[in-house]
């Protein structure tokens, strides 16, 4: 079944979400608004017409946000999602359903219908994610808790602390440091498979694939992001039944860091990010430079460690 969602965004940067009525599916969750898409009808077509049908609003812009493909036990769907930026009309329930308006980043995920989460976490997620690299002497301790304050600084919205070197307490403790600028700029702060830091501060985490494969469920609560390192489909496949909110996917170019693995490849991710029910970020010979042709296939954005560190920062 092939579904549209809308994303309709005011000015004030607010995004209006629809509840589900009692009788239906999930009632009482959080959703997009949208539909089913009708006989013969185009993606944007059937958006305009839910949205006349549903809000009395006519859209004037809307550009593709993401594409989820969901199971809901033996049902499956295509949730095709649009950003709408300009519209006719005011907003109104025409169908008897409870309307509300706010902002992406306090909207709870609980509360949304499952399949809707990945749409909240694509338009939440920034295009970059850079990585700390993973063999930064503890000595350098001071350096990077400037290099990490001055990327908050600058405009990064999303940053792993990947130091694998250092002993996690050190690691726990630069992630305190740093949170309450973090929390001014709006940037998420991941711990590097440190599910108990974490917990403990209220932050992100990222696990790789050969911890979070070994969990039976969500460890952190939905407002605190998890990521998860991927490589193939099957792995996708549990990040999204984990419920992890986006995935890295790799590696799509050749890296000197792993040098022994052979890499995906545009075509290979755009066709494993297009399958995947969740925003992934390529990953793997990435600089901030391939953004674009990312998006193009498919990808939330970029994210690596070495070309996103420059040497004045």
């Amino acid at each position: 079944m092939h579904v549209v969602a809308a994303a309709l965004i005011d000015t004030g940067g607010r995004l209006l979400l629809a509840q589900r009525q009692p009788g239906k599916h999930l009632a009482g969750a959080w959703e997009f608004p949208g539909g089913k898409l009708e006989a013969g009808e185009t993606p944007l077509a059937a958006l305009a017409r839910e949205l006349r049908e549903e809000l009395g609003v006519v859209v004037e812009q809307a550009v593709p946000l993401v594409r989820i493909p969901w199971r809901y036990d033996q049902r499956e769907l295509l949730l095709d999602a649009w950003r709408v930026t300009r519209w006719r009309g005011e907003p109104q329930s025409l169908e008897g359903q409870a309307l509300r308006w706010q902002r992406p980043t306090g909207v709870d995920p609980a509360q949304l219908a499952p399949a809707d989460r990945p749409l909240l976490q694509a338009l939440r997620l920034p295009t970059r994610y850079p990585i700390t690299p993973a063999n930064v002497p503890l000595a350098q301790r001071e350096r990077w808790r400037e290099r990490l304050a001055a990327a908050i600084g600058h405009g990064e919205r999303l940053l792993q602390l990947r130091l694998l070197s250092w002993p996690r307490a050190a690691v726990r403790e630069l992630a305190a440091e740093l949170l309450p600028l973090a929390n001014r700029h709006g940037t998420g702060l991941l711990l590097n498979g440190d599910i108990e830091g974490a917990r403990t501060l209220g932050i992100g985490v990222h696990l790789k694939s050969s911890q979070w494969a070994a969990l039976a469920e969500r460890p952190l609560p939905w407002r605190q992001l998890i990521g998860a390192s991927c490589h193939d489909a099957g792995q996708l496949a549990r990040a999204v039944a984990l419920g992890a909110d986006f995935a890295t996917l790799s590696p799509v170019a050749a890296t000197a860091s792993h040098p022994d693995a052979a890499p995906l490849g545009w075509p290979a991710f755009h066709a494993l990010a297009e399958a995947a029910a969740l925003p992934v970020y390529a990953l793997g010979g990435m600089d901030p430079s391939m953004l674009e042709e990312a998006c193009a296939a498919g990808a939330q954005g970029v994210a690596g460690i070495g070309g996103f560190w420059p040497a004045n920062l």
